[in-house]
């Protein structure tokens, strides 16, 4: 299950200051949890980190704050498309719970570049666009993706 999540949040010191985006994609994914799925695997972006990985722009912070409100563990993948990511889904255990690195770390997400849609769908068998403050956006992460999956809506 792939899943579009809205976890652009505010981060000081390598800390989230205000999960309130994180705490609203909750009851979404606690609804997959209880389908079974094989594993979630979740994409965001955060911030505008030009096309380029940044570290100041990193995903990374959110794993604690997602783990502790879902009450599982949860993976990050240092990629949200690739080697890495591809790994990170494959070694997550039944019903695992994963969070890939920022989207925006490629620059063809705001592009809707359609070959990084089709990397991002390989890491799914349905997609499910809980980012609605996003879904607006033509990128990858949001509109592309759901050319390549079967596409709901969460919660």
């Amino acid at each position: 299950m792939l899943v579009r999540v809205d976890f652009n949040v505010p981060v000081k010191e390598g800390k989230v200051t205000d999960d309130t985006r994180v705490r609203a994609a909750i009851p979404t994914l606690k609804y997959i949890l209880e389908q079974h799925p094989r594993y979630i695997a979740l994409m965001s972006h955060f911030g505008r980190p030009k096309g380029a990985p940044d570290p100041a722009y990193s995903l990374s912070p959110v794993v604690p704050v997602l783990a502790n409100l879902l009450g599982v563990d949860v993976a990050f993948a240092e990629d949200c498309v690739g080697e890495p990511a591809k790994k990170a889904a494959t070694a997550l255990p039944e019903g695992g719970v994963l969070l890939l690195e920022n989207t925006r770390f490629h620059g063809g997400e705001t592009k809707n570049d359609e070959a990084l849609s089709r990397q991002l769908a390989e890491l799914g068998d349905v997609y499910v666009n809980d980012a609605f403050g996003s879904a607006h956006r033509a990128h990858s992460s949001t509109e592309g993706v759901a050319h390549f999956l079967p596409a709901v809506s969460g919660s």
